[in-house]
């Protein structure tokens, strides 16, 4: 057996971890959450820019953090 094949197996194996699957699916749901909430805001507040980049870019939540504390703010305040 190859080292390649023995590492595919290992990670074949990852999925089925209890463990994973629990981890996987908290950060799907943060994810959403977050995702959600600034894709809304965005839209709302006709930032287009942002809402292509945080539709398109997938960074478990921390582009959507920083776009809804720092950015949507300001535009309300307009």
């Amino acid at each position: 057996m190859t080292q390649k094949e023995l590492q595919l197996i290992q990670f074949a194996h990852m999925f089925n971890n209890p463990w994973f699957a629990f981890v996987f699916t908290v950060l799907a749901v943060w994810t959403l959450i977050w995702k959600g909430t600034a894709l809304w805001k965005s839209a709302r507040n006709n930032q287009n820019i942002w809402f292509i980049a945080m539709l398109i870019l997938n960074t478990v939540g921390v582009l959507e953090i920083i776009y809804i504390f720092f950015f949507s703010k300001k535009n309300q305040q307009k």
